[in-house]
C-alpha cells in the first residue's frame, strides 16, 4: 500500500474486516486512510464505537495509542472471532468447551431429524 509499499493483509468474512501487518504508527496511519477512503467512496460510514483495535507482542502504552488515533476501543485477548477464541492457549481444554458445546447441539439437533430408531423414519 502507498509509495513504501507497505505489506497489509487482510480477512474479510460479511461485514467484518480484520487487518495484518506489522504493528508500528506507519502501519496504523495506512489503515485509517484505507478506512477513510473506503467511506468517502462507498457512501457508508465505519462504526468506530464497535471496532477494535489488538496487537500482539506489543507495549500496552503504544496499542492503547494506537486505538486512540483510530478512534477505536483496544482489543482484548482473547477474543472470538466467528465462534473461535483467538489468542487463547489451545492446548486448556477448556478454550475448546464452547466449540465443543455448540458442536453437540447442533449434532444433537440433526440426529432428531435424520436417524430413526427401530427403522421408524
Amino acid at each position: 500500500v502507498g509509495s513504501n509499499k507497505v505489506e497489509i493483509s487482510i480477512l474479510q468474512f460479511a461485514d467484518d474486516t480484520i487487518f495484518f501487518g506489522e504493528a508500528n504508527m506507519e502501519n496504523v496511519k495506512i489503515i485509517k486512510a484505507i478506512l477513510r477512503t473506503f467511506e468517502l467512496i462507498s457512501g457508508l460510514k465505519i462504526n468506530f464505537a464497535k471496532s477494535c483495535f489488538g496487537a500482539f507482542g506489543e507495549f500496552d502504552l503504544w496499542k492503547q495509542h494506537a486505538a486512540n488515533y483510530l478512534n477505536c476501543r483496544l482489543l482484548v485477548l482473547p477474543f472470538t472471532y466467528l465462534g473461535i477464541p483467538i489468542g487463547a492457549n489451545p492446548r486448556r481444554c477448556r478454550m475448546w468447551d464452547s466449540i465443543i458445546h455448540k458442536c453437540e447441539r447442533k449434532l444433537a439437533k440433526w440426529k432428531q431429524r435424520h436417524i430413526s430408531f427401530g427403522g421408524e423414519s
